[in-house]
């Protein structure tokens, strides 16, 4: 799955975790018109923020 295929304030990981920490899990924020990417954030520290391309493969299939 995609970056581009999500919606905004769904989790996601960027790699094939069953069992992620906190600190791995992001959250998908909204898309920067300037930056041509997606922000997202970590779920433990919302000042983390990373801006992804929309073609960015994300994983979705763990337990949070």
């Amino acid at each position: 799955m995609t970056i581009k295929e999500l919606k905004r304030g769904d989790y996601f990981v960027l790699k094939p975790i069953e069992n992620p920490n906190e600190n791995q899990v992001y959250v998908r924020g909204d898309y920067c018109k300037e930056n041509k990417k997606y922000s997202c954030v970590k779920f433990s520290d919302v000042n983390y923020e990373r801006f992804f391309d929309g073609k960015k493969e994300i994983y979705t299939d763990f337990i949070f």
